[in-house]
């Protein structure tokens, strides 16, 4: 018996005025499969995944049928759905009820009327399991987002469900974490047979492993196989989802490879040895020089320390950076570094006790009141939600500005037109963050600040997302981007720097930092590593790879 059917479900949210978010989705999921759900930001994902668990089912107009182990989903009893339907949605923040890390442990368990002994030691297993040991009796509000997230995956794993639900669940997730946090969620659908179905953007780490791939494109299932040829049949159709696929697959259709696609950076790995069995011609790039110091930085830190209470560890342990102006500069790192709090200090919402900020050559304390955030520094949050405080998304941007022909112009560039009528709370992750963007681009900023701004982004969009800020820098705009995407930085920024323990370790040109690093690496630096030198991009690799193969 499936887990899950779904018969001719069809969904439309009630501002939508009668385009549907789903359009006769007809899926089966059997018990124990892993399956990896993938498409645009906006394609019915994250929409469908909520239609699987009632309490989350959201409002609007709703056609089709959901069975549940055979029986109408809405004839399953709450608790049922509780103990047997886990749910990690895509902001951690959405889902935690308590204040404390045991008790956020215990609540479902709470919940469905457990009794004592067996809560302690489910909660104790948990926090074995995901090494939550250390902070287990930590207030949540002081966990970073990603271990938030974990903490959203223990508790759903204290209840043992039968299916478990992750909506694009490493967002907030450094890249060692992810990959940790997502060989978990395997290790959970291997060893205990639990269903997955995951929502994701970043491919590298599920991909090869799901039993099956499930491909929508505007509230539709345009493909249903296996990963491996839903990867070729994706770049013979030439769709734009292909720039989504793990990088080995990109690599090896972009180069013209002949005989099986690789799916993992193992099997890539070995398809380039077997191209290459002698070191070729070409196998490095130009190394790129780094100027010692900044002329008239943009931004300028300097041996910033700062910590959240009187008695409790510093976050920022002498922080200091230059930043060049017109220049994108990315901070990497690990979840609790301290990453966000250093785009907070550099705001003003976190005052260090000891150290300077410098805005444009002025300390960030001599701006007078408003003065700093009105065409002169922007900060686009982590959450976007925090933004939103209208009804529509053309409220929140004419909040900004009464100028319509710039809401237009900015809303065209962030491709958020067709929303503006939309409730900010009805978009998805990806459509929120771009509608924030639009509204943190409205104050003309020349130094923006971005926390983790590709989170929810599919690849088309990052490809859109990167020329906006290629536009903002030939306007003479800096921009300094906290992120966990690797790929990103190391494509598009022009400097990365390494934080850890509370302070900036090393920074380099992305060639340089990505093309010495074993771990925190690219997919594409990992694959290729032995055969070219700093090519820490699929392009760099194909480019690499076609020299040799052509010369």
């Amino acid at each position: 018996m499936a887990h899950f059917e779904i018969k001719d479900l069809t969904f439309s949210y009630p501002a939508a005025k009668g385009k549907r978010s789903l359009e006769d989705v007809c899926l089966s999921i059997k018990k124990g499969e892993y399956i990896v759900l993938c498409g645009k930001s906006g394609s019915g994902k994250t929409t469908l995944l909520r239609h699987l668990k009632s309490v989350l089912a959201p409002h609007g107009k709703r056609g089709g049928e959901i069975l549940f182990n055979g029986v109408p989903l809405e004839k399953v009893s709450q608790r049922d759905q509780s103990a047997k339907i886990g749910y990690v949605m895509q902001d951690p923040d959405d889902q935690i009820v308590t204040d404390k890390v045991w008790h956020e442990l215990a609540f479902g368990l709470e919940s469905l009327g457990c009794d004592q002994k067996t809560m302690r030691a489910r909660v104790a297993e948990m926090a074995c399991y995901f090494g939550i040991g250390d902070w287990f009796h930590r207030d949540v509000a002081n966990l970073s987002g990603g271990q938030k997230q974990l903490l959203n995956l223990a508790s759903i794993m204290a209840m043992q469900p039968e299916v478990l639900i992750l909506d694009e669940p490493t967002s907030q997730l450094d890249p060692i974490a992810a990959s940790d946090f997502l060989n978990t969620v395997r290790k959970i659908n291997l060893e205990l047979g639990t269903t997955v179905i995951i929502t994701e953007h970043r491919l590298e780490d599920i991909f090869p492993y799901a039993d099956r791939a499930i491909v929508m494109d505007g509230g539709k299932v345009i493909a249903d196989d296996t990963p491996r040829r839903i990867g070729k049949l994706l770049y013979e159709q030439g769709s734009d989802m292909f720039s989504a696929m793990p990088t080995p697959v990109r690599v090896f259709y972009g180069a013209g490879g002949e005989g099986e696609c690789p799916l993992t950076v193992r099997e890539g790995r070995n398809w380039l040895s077997r191209v290459f069995p002698e070191a070729p011609g070409v196998s490095s790039f130009p190394a790129e020089d780094l100027a010692e110091e900044v002329a008239d930085p943009a931004l300028l830190l300097k041996e910033l320390w700062f910590r959240y209470e009187k008695d409790s560890p510093d976050i920022l342990r002498g922080v200091s950076a230059e930043v060049a102006t017109g220049s994108l500069y990315a901070i990497v790192g690990g979840n609790g570094a301290g990453k966000s709090t250093t785009l907070k200090a550099i705001c003003g919402i976190c005052k260090p006790y000891r150290g300077k900020v410098k805005v444009f050559g002025k300390p960030v304390e001599k701006y007078k009141s408003g003065e700093l955030f009105h065409g002169c520094l922007a900060m686009l949050p982590q959450d976007p939600k925090s933004l939103f405080v209208k009804k529509t998304v053309r409220e929140d941007l004419e909040e900004m500005t009464r100028d319509k022909a710039l809401i237009e112009q900015i809303a065209a560039t962030c491709q958020i037109t067709e929303l503006l009528d939309s409730h900010p709370y009805d978009l998805s992750g990806g459509e929120q963050q771009r509608a924030a963007l639009a509204k943190v681009l409205l104050t003309k900023p020349r130094l923006l600040l971005l926390d983790e701004p590709t989170k929810g982004i599919d690849s088309f969009f990052k490809e859109t997302f990167a020329a906006i800020l290629g536009q903002l820098k030939e306007q003479g705009i800096t921009i300094v981007m906290v992120s966990h995407d690797v790929e990103f930085c190391a494509r598009y920024a022009d400097r990365v720097s390494m934080f850890f323990d509370g302070q900036i370790l090393t920074t380099d040109t992305p060639r340089r930092f990505f093309g010495s690093n074993s771990f925190y690496t690219t997919a594409a630096n990992r694959m290729s590593r032995h055969v070219f030198q700093n090519a820490v991009t699929a392009g760099d690799v194909v480019e690499l790879y076609k020299r040799n193969r052509e010369g």
